[in-house]
Parts: structure tokens; C-alpha cells; sequence
């Protein structure tokens, strides 16, 4: 039997507090007290948005805290702490077509947790349709049944309501409105742009129009928004303000947090809390490659290596890797990326899916089935929001990363744990992430983005990292200066209130610090690394989120400079270069394009296939990133907890290696013979 996790339950607790308090008194006293009660001392502003009393709150989960399966408890919640109806009506509204369709397979099946709650709250008397079955809806259901009905916002979003099929009249709905008072101020009326419809004509104008919003109007529907982020503008609200709503719940990772139209949270649910419940995959081992080739064919080992662990697990698991590529006009395109999986790694077709706007290979298909073959999924932003799939492990990018949105949707696919709940193999506990990016902290903090971006409260994103100190001096600086002038950085900017003590301690947060007066108070511009002592006697003057907000910007300064660095600041000792000499006519020269062209009777078989100085060098470097203490903090992942992907077998023989050699080497001066025969020693040799 499914059962909810604690902080859902916590969520479910405060809003069935929340629906109680506003139905005995009013809906802005119940909010400010039930966030007192949860101990959210911030003075967040209820807004009415127009809507009077009407309780409208938002629940806000991070990726993964299954936002959907709480949306379908909120109906029990909402109809006995408010709503006093025995079986209410339903308006569920999400973002796409996509969500849609997926909301409402698991409300149709029979035995799903979401249809499973509402099956039990109302006695198995629930109708599910879709916006385009409403007119199924017969007057005996009304106040029989629950009903609910699934539509995207699009469907009922619109300035002029002739424009949609929700808002039109049918004939079908005459019956529900044969009692109605025809002066009821709620509902639409019949305009002169209605009358072509079937059934109308000029005399209808002015009378209440059979549409199904006016069926909604009638009966006070409770509406539940699924990413709610989506939903904030003044036409949303408008449209929302047609059907009267009995009260709107919200459901969202990220809410609005505009001025103007930030949401009423009520409740939110931090990102510790879903792993302490199992809900989510932690540490993401995070890995950063110099080129797309390798970073592809690392996440085609990391799930190969899974899927031995998944073997061991009582419940079927099948690890999947998630593909980003490039759009039509970039070079790693969703052709050439799949011609690289297929030709050069040796993945079977059938274990590959595309998801992209055109191609959409993955509809109809059951992902959790035994018998499903797919493995390895390429999109491009097809899978931002709505799918979900638990057996998606690894993410791979195969694009520089170089803003916040390059993979934003799809790193969150890979966060939801297998069942919700720990796996035996440990490696199955984690989610890996392998992105074309050769510089950390782009990489750094393009997570960073990502977890903010998928509900993860940037208050708890302090990035953990501790520059390394080295007592080198860069070969290529003269003398003793200060390695610090010659990193290219952009200044660090603070607005501050302008007291005395707060300038006393701006001044000297660096050797090159800037103030001037900005607004009633200063602006203070710093370059260099800010000394940590003065950044926490400048935190200590300030207070609640302006004090965060100025150690995380200062920390994260610090790390733009250190990643900045050159490899030779950061200690990095470099390896011998060696020079290529040949040996002729007795004499040792340096090897030039052409040298041996004209040397008659060379081979290169009869030269060895041994360097001694030669050693194989992992360019890639991976990096963990955990939640600990209510922060996300990132590592160099210690060598025991990463996988040697050398020794997980990739599928490709010796003879696909040797050939793939020969026509990436062939030049016009060794002929194939020879260089077939040499790849061949060459590859038995470091095999």
C-alpha cells in the first residue's frame, strides 16, 4: 500500500490547517497564522490577486517530492476542511499536452496511488475526464460524484472567450442549467459573436450561454494548478476569476517570486528533507570532459556498470542515460549524435530513443516495462517538464556548458530515486551528470543554477570549496608579483546600507575595493579574493536574507577566482615535453613535417611500439555534489566512490578499435598494410 512521506504529509497537514482556519474566519489571518505555526518568521504578504477570500496558496516541492501525488490528496483535504461538499467538482490544471495526457493515465488507472486516494476519500464514486469529455458530465453526477476534469491552462486562457471550445455553447448542457436564475451575475452570457454557432441566433444574445465554464461557475469548482511557475500573469488570473473558484491550490518547484506576482507559499519542502526521505538520488557524481566524444562514451560506461549493480537488486531496475543534443543548426546534432552511439560505441538501434518536438519515439512506450529495450534517450528540451521516469540515471551534455538553461530540464530527470526508497547496491543511490566542460567552475556552477532552478532554496546553496595553496611561482611571471593581477576577473558588486561600521569593513575586503554613494547608500566594488575574516564581520553587521545573500555572493567570487586561475597558480606541475629526434646518417635531429619522406626503405614496423616515457592520463575530472546540513556542497570525489570506466566492458572489440584507428591515421606515407599491422601489435600491447 502506498504511503505518503512525512513532509508530504507535513504539507497535507498545513494546508488542511490552513482550509480551516480560512473557512471560520478570513483566508489572509489563516495564512499568516499557519506559517507562524511552521515557524516562517519572513513577513511574506498575502495576495488576493482579485480573488476576495477565496484561499489561494501554493505547496512548494523541490524536483522529485511528487508534487502530483499530493495534488490528488489535496482534493480529501480541501473537501473536508472547506469546501463542505460530500463530492466536489475538480478543475486540475497543467502546463502542456504532455502533462496532461500523463495526469490523466494515472487518474484513469485503477490501482494507481493517485486514483487509489480519491477511490478511498469518496467511496469509489469518481469520474476522471479530459477538458474535450466534459460533455459526458450528466446532472445526476454533480453532487453524486467527484469529478474531476484534467486541461491545460491553454485550453481556458484566452482574451475572448468565443475562441474556445470550453467557453462555447452545447446544447448538451441545457439540463444543468434548468433551474438556474437567469440574473445570476456569474455567468457568461450569449454575445453576437457566439451566434453562428449551431443552434443560436439573434435572439439567443444576452442569455446565459450552456458553455461548460459556466457549468464550473455554477458549482465552485476547487482548482489545482500543476506548475503553478507557468501560471502567473494577469490573463491566468482573469481566467482563473471565470470559473469562481471555491479555493486554488498550487503546486510548484520553483514559485514566482516577483513583487508583483509572486505566489502565496504556504508550505516548502527543502531539498534535505527529500533525501533524508529517500526520495531523490544523492551525491550527483558530476564528471566534466574536454570533448563531447568522451563525455558520451563515459555515460554509455556508467550505464553499463549500473546495470551490472541493477542485476543485484530484488525490484527491476534498468538504468537509462538521458542525451542532450544540440538543436539543427549546431554541430553535435541528435543525427550525429545517435550515428556516434550506433557506429562507434556499438549500441543496438532498438535501445535507442528519440524525444524531440518532431520525433517522438518514446510516445506510447512504457519505460518501466521488462520488455522495454530502451537504454540510452536523445532530446533537446522534449523532456522539460512532466516526464518522469525513475530509471533514468545519467544525464550527459554534449554542448559546452555555458548558462544556467543548457540543461536545466533535464538534470532533474535523473534526481528521482527507483521506488522511492534506498537501493541496496550504493551505487544506485546516486545520479551521475557527465557534461562537455572543461573548466569547473562553469560546470560548478551550472549545477548551482540547476538545483535553484528545480526548487532547491538558493539560501542552502553555499558551494563548499576550498582553494588548494601551492608555494610555486608561475615560470612565466618575473620576480615576485602577485599572481592574483594577472587573473582576467569581473569585479564583485555589493549595494549596502551606508553606516559607518559597514563602511569601515567594506574598505578592507580586499587590496582593491571601490565605494560611492548609490541611492540612500553605497555601492562597493571588489577585485580580488575577499578576505574571509572581513567577509564575516561584514555578514555579522547585516540582517536575515541580505545577510546570506552577501556571504553566498562573496563565496561564490572567491570560487570564479580560483577556478580562474591558471593551472600553474593552482599548483599544477606540468610534465617533461619531450622532443622528437631521428637518427640520421649518425645524427640526431629534431623530427619535422617531411624529415623521412625521402628516406628510402622505411617502415614503420621495424621501429618499437613502446614508449617508456608514455603514460595514459585521465583528462576528466569528477566531482561530488551532496547535500549536507541543509547546504549543497561540492568535492573532488575521493577514488574509491569513482568508477573506473576502463574496466567496464565497452562493447567495442580489438578489431572494431584497430579498423576505427586505421581510418582515423591513414596517411599517404605508411602504407594500410603497415598500419593495420602495427595497430594491431600497438593494441594487443596496452590491452
Amino acid at each position: 500500500m502506498f504511503r505518503l512521506k512525512t513532509y508530504q504529509q507535513r504539507a497535507l497537514d498545513a494546508l488542511n490547517l490552513f482550509l480551516q482556519e480560512a473557512r471560520l474566519g478570513k483566508a489572509t489571518a489563516a495564512f499568516a497564522s499557519v506559517r507562524r505555526s511552521l515557524g516562517i518568521n519572513d513577513p511574506l504578504p498575502y495576495r488576493h490577486y482579485s480573488f476576495g477570500e477565496t484561499p489561494y496558496v501554493c505547496l512548494r516541492l523541490p524536483t522529485g517530492g511528487g508534487k502530483t501525488v499530493l495534488a490528488s490528496h489535496t482534493i480529501r483535504v480541501a473537501t473536508r476542511s472547506y469546501l463542505e461538499q460530500e463530492f466536489p467538482m475538480v478543475l486540475w490544471l497543467v502546463p502542456t499536452k504532455t502533462i496532461r495526457q500523463q495526469t490523466l493515465e494515472a487518474l484513469k488507472q485503477s490501482g494507481h496511488p493517485y486514483r487509489f486516494e480519491l477511490d478511498r476519500a469518496f467511496d469509489h464514486q469518481v469520474r476522471i475526464l479530459d477538458i474535450d469529455e466534459v460533455n459526458q458530465i450528466r446532472p445526476q453526477d454533480i453532487g453524486s460524484k467527484t469529478i474531476v476534469v484534467v486541461s491545460t491552462m491553454a485550453s481556458l486562457r484566452v482574451t475572448e472567450t468565443n475562441k474556445r471550445n470550453v467557453y462555447a455553447y452545447h446544447e448538451d448542457f441545457e439540463p444543468h442549467f434548468a433551474k438556474v436564475d437567469k440574473n445570476d451575475s456569474r455567468l457568461e452570457r450569449v454575445s453576437e459573436a457566439d451566434i453562428q454557432e449551431n443552434g443560436l441566433s439573434v435572439s439567443d444574445v444576452g442569455k446565459v450561454k450552456y458553455s461548460f465554464t459556466n457549468l464550473l461557475a455554477l458549482n465552485n469548482p476547487l482548482v489545482i494548478v500543476d506548475e503553478a511557475h507557468n501560471a502567473r500573469t494577469s490573463l491566468t488570473f482573469e481566467t482563473l476569476q471565470r470559473v469562481h473558484p471555491a479555493a486554488i491550490i498550487e503546486f510548484t518547484a520553483t514559485p514566482d517570486i516577483s513583487a508583483t506576482s509572486a505566489s502565496n507559499v504556504l508550505f516548502h519542502v527543502s531539498a534535505s528533507e527529500l533525501k533524508a526521505e529517500e526520495m531523490i538520488k544523492l551525491p550527483i557524481m558530476l564528471t566534466e570532459h574536454d570533448h563531447w566524444q568522451e563525455s558520451v562514451r563515459d555515460a554509455v560506461l556508467t550505464q553499463k556498470k549500473l546495470l551490472t549493480e541493477a542485476r543485484k537488486e530484488s525490484e527491476y531496475i534498468r538504468p537509462i542515460v538521458l542525451f542532450q543534443a544540440e538543436p539543427k543548426n549546431g554541430t553535435v546534432t541528435v543525427g550525429v549524435l545517435k550515428k556516434f552511439l550506433l557506429e562507434d560505441l556499438q549500441i543496438r538501434e532498438d535501445a535507442i530513443a528519440i524525444a524531440t518536438g518532431s520525433q517522438r519515439e518514446l510516445d506510447g512506450i512504457n519505460l518501466f516495462e521488462r520488455s522495454c529495450p530502451i537504454e540510452h534517450i536523445i532530446t533537446i528540451e522534449a523532456l522539460k517538464e512532466g516526464w518522469d521516469c525513475s530509471f533514468a540515471y545519467v544525464f550527459c551534455s554534449v554542448k559546452p556548458v555555458r548558462s544556467s538553461k543548457d540543461a536545466e530540464q533535464l538534470l532533474g530527470r535523473v534526481l528521482r530515486m527507483p521506488y522511492a526508497k534506498r537501493r541496496e547496491q550504493e551505487a544506485l543511490n546516486r545520479a551521475y551528470a557527465h557534461l562537455s566542460s572543461s573548466s569547473f567552475s562553469q560546470a560548478a556552477q551550472e549545477l548551482t543554477d540547476k538545483l535553484i532552478s528545480m526548487g532547491f532554496e538558493a539560501v542552502e546553496l553555499a558551494p563548499n570549496i576550498q582553494p588548494g595553496s601551492s608555494g610555486q611561482q608561475d615560470l612565466f611571471l618575473p620576480g615576485d608579483h602577485d599572481l592574483d593581477e594577472y587573473i582576467a576577473e569581473t569585479p564583485l558588486t555589493l549595494e549596502l546600507p551606508g553606516t559607518e561600521a559597514i563602511l569601515e569593513v567594506a574598505e578592507k575586503l580586499s587590496d582593491d575595493v571601490s565605494i560611492e554613494e548609490h541611492g540612500e547608500g553605497v555601492k562597493v566594488e571588489v577585485r580580488g579574493f575577499v578576505n574571509d575574516d572581513r567577509s564575516r564581520s561584514l555578514a555579522g553587521l547585516l540582517k536575515g536574507k541580505e545577510k546570506k545573500y552577501v556571504a553566498a555572493v562573496i563565496e561564490q567570487h572567491n570560487l570564479r577566482l580560483t577556478s580562474a586561475k591558471s593551472p600553474a597558480a593552482r599548483g599544477t606541475i606540468f610534465a617533461p615535453i619531450p622532443q622528437l629526434c631521428l637518427m640520421i646518417q649518425d645524427e640526431l635531429e629534431l623530427l619535422e613535417k617531411g624529415s623521412y619522406l625521402n628516406l628510402f626503405e622505411w617502415s614503420l614496423l621495424d621501429y618499437p611500439i613502446e614508449l617508456s616515457q608514455f603514460q595514459l592520463k585521465e583528462s576528466a575530472t569528477t566531482f561530488e555534489v551532496n547535500i549536507e546540513d541543509k547546504k549543497v556542497a561540492y568535492q573532488i570525489a575521493e577514488e574509491r566512490v569513482v568508477y573506473n570506466l576502463n574496466l567496464v566492458d565497452s562493447g567495442v572489440s580489438e578489431n572494431n578499435l584497430v579498423r576505427w584507428l586505421d581510418r582515423e591515421l591513414r596517411q599517404p606515407d605508411i602504407s594500410q598494410s603497415d598500419l593495420l599491422a602495427y595497430l594491431r601489435k600497438l593494441v594487443t600491447h596496452l590491452t
